[in-house]
């Protein structure tokens, strides 16, 4: 296998993350242009690394080429959307999914149905109509949306999953699920509270 074999799929992952930055851009802009709050506190993105793309294939038994890499591997290109609160979370999603032409491979809602673990967050996958020099290329992206406190959660558990010989894992975990728990009632407080002062109860 060539080592160049992810190569020319960079600019199709690259190219899907910035068509849906223009997109979240339009939304957030359509929000305040309507006298309401924008929604989203900020964005990251990535591109999986051809080495993580190797790995993942290898792990799933698939054949390691590109047409696999981009087909059947969901999050390979990825963004990540953070909200202050749940209601935004779903606003988004809802936005979102206003999009006729992006069409929704796989969707999870994690927060109304947090996993084992404890973890909370809204997963969909869309494949995107990317059109390049008037040839379009169906490309896949992996959209989490998640709320500053679920992300912080997630963000110790991740650092957690990936270190080895950690002493006191049970305990560690144990202690994230309960973390988990508690920001999850913080988080329905603080929705409860904007909802308050916005009159909504």
């Amino acid at each position: 296998m060539q080592n160049s074999f992810y190569k020319d799929s960079i600019v199709l992952l690259e190219g899907v993350i910035a068509e849906i930055m223009a997109r979240l851009d339009i939304i957030r802009k359509y929000k305040i242009v309507h006298n309401d709050r924008d929604p989203i506190e900020y964005i990251t993105s990535r591109v999986k690394t051809e080495e993580s793309m190797k790995e993942k294939l290898k792990r799933k038994k698939l054949p390691i080429n590109l047409e696999t890499a981009l087909t059947k591997i969901y999050d390979a290109a990825g963004i990540r959307i953070i909200c202050a609160y749940i209601d935004d979370v779903y606003t988004v999603v809802k936005m979102l999914k206003k999009f006729k032409d992006l069409k929704i491979l796989k969707e999870k809602d994690y927060i109304k149905n947090p996993k084992s673990n404890g973890y909370r967050s809204y997963h969909i996958v869309f494949q995107v109509p990317l059109d390049i020099a008037g040839e379009v290329h169906p490309v896949n992206i992996e959209i989490q949306i998640r709320t500053i406190a679920m992300d912080f959660w997630a963000s110790l558990e991740h650092e957690m999953k990936y270190k080895k010989n950690i002493k006191n894992q049970k305990m560690i975990v144990e202690e994230l699920k309960r973390c988990a728990n508690e920001i999850a009632t913080t988080d329905i407080n603080m929705q409860a509270i904007r909802n308050m002062i916005n009159g909504k109860e």
